[in-house]
């Protein structure tokens, strides 16, 4: 996926309204553009980090301009627009680059399903194989107290998330294919845990899921200020790794 036109940068000045950013331009000028991320972004808006951001020449557009790329001070790349992860995947699928979902005949996307009136971010179907259920989630924080490249989802509380893997179960249950698809926007995220600390009724719903036996993939794409290309998967760790996370959340 290649970002067209090429991306602009400049530095945060401020996150504000969840959806509105302010960032000096290299020439001295103050630009507001707008954030698609409505998480906490944990370690990626500090004021002075470097951000890229795109342009749109839809004239509907309030804001024309939306910010996209975010640079630790570590050096890390991370793509904030949490809408990219659903164009990268959309992308990988289309060419079966995605090796543990390819070879499906047909791919729809926004499919509503389940019993909490719920849509699907992908549906892969195939002649002779069980519909497959695809729930793409953005992880982009990232934590090492407990490890070098730990990626967590989710950086906030989230509903909306819970409910969705009580679909994918409840698809799992009726015979279909069931996928958690983490897609890993952080170039220093070598691996992907759930976030305990954060949001414990997510997490213990996603141990549940894998038990039940939804699929949990972690996908992390080769991440540049100007495009990202395929590059591999990498391990999700459950928190039944550690007894004790796994009895702080209930689980077991």
């Amino acid at each position: 996926m290649e970002f067209d036109p090429p991306l602009q940068s400049g530095l945060l000045l401020r996150r504000y309204k969840r959806f509105l950013t302010d960032i000096l331009l290299d020439d001295g000028q103050e630009l507001t553009i707008h954030c698609a991320n409505t998480g906490a972004m944990t370690g990626c808006a500090d004021p002075g980090t470097r951000v890229w951001y795109s342009t749109s020449n839809n004239p509907k557009r309030k804001l024309p301009h939306s910010w996209e790329i975010a640079q630790s001070p570590a050096g890390h790349l991370i793509c904030v627009n949490t809408a990219r992860a659903n164009t990268l995947t959309r992308e990988l699928l289309e060419r079966d680059a995605l090796a543990p979902l390819a070879g499906y005949d047909t791919l729809r996307a926004e499919v509503k399903y389940g019993e909490e009136n719920s849509r699907i971010d992908f549906l892969l179907q195939g002649q002779g194989r069980a519909d497959c259920y695809i729930e793409v989630k953005s992880v982009t924080l990232l934590d090492e107290r407990e490890g070098a490249g730990l990626g967590y989802f989710p950086d906030a509380v989230t509903a909306r998330g819970a409910k969705h893997l009580r679909e994918l179960m409840a698809m799992k249950a009726a015979g279909h294919r069931a996928v958690l698809l983490f897609m890993v926007l952080h170039t220093g995220i070598i691996r992907v845990r759930p976030a305990t600390w954060i949001d414990p009724h997510y997490s213990q719903l996603v141990e549940q899921a894998r038990l039940a036996g939804v699929e949990i993939l972690c996908y992390r794409p080769h991440l540049g200020v100007q495009r990202m290309e395929p590059d591999g998967f990498i391990p999700f760790e459950s928190v039944l790794c550690d007894p004790s996370v796994a009895d702080k959340s209930g689980i077991g």
